[in-house]
């Protein structure tokens, strides 16, 4: 491994603007998956860009699950990183294999690349197990190590736990659980804690109030708002997969018009072509 610092000034200054925006505000973060995508949300006025790892691997013709290796990720980010100048922050799902040096390698690689953030989370495969916290805190100590010797100390290590996405034990005990494990976590160093599939208010509010770190949610549709999960305490707001779903969606509504009914009315009110053309450098 590469144990030079790896990142220059541009990078350390988008990771203290992440930092500031992770801290100082409610960060709503559209997830992208590819450059394309990455530049739209940008022009849309986003203030960071966020990866998702689902529409990352679909965009590469895998199943989202820790199915991409760390090469295949880490061309998507640089390619999203040369794309626009916000900071980026990326979703190493488990950390491209089970061990601190895989997770320290990883997080190199990252910072190496550009990225000024990460979530990490401590399932070892879609729908568990978790790792135990003595594992995890040990991933989570390797993360923080690796950004330090990659000469990025800054960048964000936003600790994902799946005790509610997958629903990882008796209902009543998971939000005591994801408590212990923030604790642990940020003992560990994370800067933050993600509990996709929390979005129970009361529960996050609970959690916001015993959280040492700043609480992540994502929002799905039909669920509370950004306004609502404010309220509670939430600091940070994603979609996940949801933008790549909804892009997909328009996708094949279009296909489908075009194939039964010969006509075009999905294409109506598209980006302009010459305005999707100068969002990217020559």
């Amino acid at each position: 491994m590469d144990n030079s610092p790896s990142t220059d000034a541009t990078t350390t200054k988008k990771a203290d603007l992440f930092r500031k925006l992770s801290t100082d505000s409610v960060l709503l973060l559209p997830n992208a998956w590819d450059a394309a995508s990455a530049a739209v949300i940008a022009a849309a006025g986003a203030s960071a860009i966020a990866t998702t790892s689902g529409g990352v691997s679909w965009s590469l013709g895998r199943g989202d699950g820790q199915h991409l290796t760390r090469d295949e990720m880490l061309q998507a980010v640089q390619r999203i990183v040369n794309t626009v100048d916000l900071p980026v922050t990326v979703d190493i799902e488990g950390g491209y294999g089970p061990t601190p040096e895989d997770v320290a390698q990883t997080i190199q690689a990252v910072a190496k690349a550009g990225a000024v953030g990460v979530n990490l989370e401590d399932s070892q495969a879609v729908g568990g197990p978790l790792f135990d916290l003595t594992d995890q805190t040990a991933r989570l100590h390797a993360a923080r190590e690796a950004a330090a010797t990659a000469g990025l100390p800054e960048l964000f290590v936003n600790a994902r736990t799946d005790v509610f996405l997958f629903a990882i034990g008796p209902a009543p005990d998971r939000l005591n659980e994801v408590i212990k494990r923030t604790a642990a976590y940020a003992e560990a160093g994370a800067d933050g804690i993600f509990v996709p599939g929390l979005l129970d208010l009361d529960a996050l509010a609970t959690l916001c109030a015993e959280s040492p770190l700043p609480v992540n949610a994502m929002a799905v549709a039909g669920g509370p708002t950004v306004a609502e999960l404010t309220q509670a305490g939430v600091r940070r707001i994603s979609l996940g997969t949801a933008l790549a779903q909804t892009a997909y969606t328009a996708a094949r509504r279009a296909a489908e018009e075009l194939l039964t009914t010969g006509t075009y009315e999905t294409l109506t009110n598209s980006l302009d072509f010459t305005e999707l053309n100068t969002l990217f450098h020559p």
